[in-house]
């Protein structure tokens, strides 16, 4: 052996602390907990003395469970690389820390059997609580977790899950959207979706559009997902000009990106004869064309919403489940100049 090397030894364990000490272990517990000031300032001084020398750490983990409660709150996400689940995830992350919790994050990477076996990782770290953004494939699942651990679902709901909900106002985001399109002068408006699959909220801005699309005269509206075809069906829309100036409307992110790259591949002249409105605002908009107009989703309100509801349940809130809407801010810039 190098006789240079450190030798490695276990973790210092309580009782070699009280037998160093000598004290018992109960001692060296309460001196560690919220009891200290009971004992004696000679003995809370050898004992300091003796964690300091050991380099004893507790185990705050054991420590949580014979209390009942860990001070761990778990959030499942659905996509970790989506810039609204990181916006809402820092927000609950700050919030857990003003209250003394901590956050344990998992990300399914869309993948249900990689949610199941999330959700069974965050059970194995006994947390408190749960702050879910889910696929929206497995009610089940999450059904038996509700049992035993207060639960918020985050952006997306799942039919006869009896917990609390915070995500955006989707019917309102969508009027925002036709309105300022309406006002700008634009007539056929192409709304672009990711596949909805289930997903609660993508079907509630698509039913949204095409509600509103029915009852705004003179509009025409389509809808289109993102996919394989989507170069050619959007070149199908462009050429399809005829019932008035035109725009899109991406419904996420995800969508928004994808049309800003099939429009480059064909060459288009960026937002001069095709308005775009995007739902979600991020970093990048402002640096393409003149800038994307947006409805800016409230993340740092949702996620300091969603941790608030799981709180009062953490505190016994009896009440009955809740739905949160938040209201989308619409900035205008300039892919969408009036057509008047």
């Amino acid at each position: 052996m190098d006789k240079d090397a450190v030798p490695v030894r276990g973790r210092v364990t309580i009782s070699e602390v009280a037998k160093a000490a000598g004290v018992s272990k109960a001692t060296v517990s309460r001196y560690m907990g919220e009891d200290r000031q009971l004992l004696a300032e000679a003995t809370a001084q050898r004992i300091e003395a003796v964690v300091e020398r050991l380099g004893y750490r507790p185990n705050r983990m054991a420590s949580a469970l014979k209390r009942g409660r860990t001070g761990l709150i778990g959030m499942l996400l659905a996509d970790i690389r989506n810039p609204y689940s990181v916006a809402v995830m820092h927000a609950v992350e700050t919030a857990c820390r003003q209250h003394g919790y901590s956050l344990v994050v998992c990300n399914t990477d869309c993948d249900d059997a990689q949610e199941r076996s999330q959700l069974q990782a965050l059970q194995a770290y006994n947390v408190d609580g749960l702050i879910v953004n889910t696929l929206g494939h497995r009610a089940g699942e999450l059904a038996s977790l509700v049992r035993d651990l207060p639960m918020v679902l985050v952006d997306r709901q799942l039919a006869g899950l009896p917990v609390d909900l915070v995500g955006l106002d989707n019917s309102d985001a969508v009027e925002q959207a036709l309105d300022h399109l309406e006002h700008n002068g634009y007539r056929d408006i192409l709304a672009v979706t990711e596949p909805l699959d289930g997903t609660s909220s993508r079907q509630e801005r698509v039913d949204a559009f095409q509600a509103s699309i029915a009852r705004r005269r003179g509009l025409r509206g389509q809808v289109l997902e993102v996919g394989p075809g989507l170069t050619e069906q959007l070149g199908a829309f462009i050429a399809g000009a005829g019932h008035g100036p035109q725009a899109l409307f991406s419904c996420n992110g995800v969508a928004t990106l994808e049309l800003v790259r099939v429009l480059h591949a064909r060459g288009e002249p960026l937002f001069q004869d095709l308005g775009l409105l995007a739902l979600d605002d991020l970093d990048w908009y402002p640096l393409v064309g003149n800038g994307i107009s947006a409805l800016a989703q409230p993340t740092g309100r949702i996620g300091a919403a969603a941790f608030q509801c799981l709180l009062e349940r953490l505190q016994g809130s009896p009440l009955p489940a809740r739905r949160l809407d938040l209201r989308a801010q619409l900035i205008a810039r300039g892919s969408t100049r009036s057509q008047h």
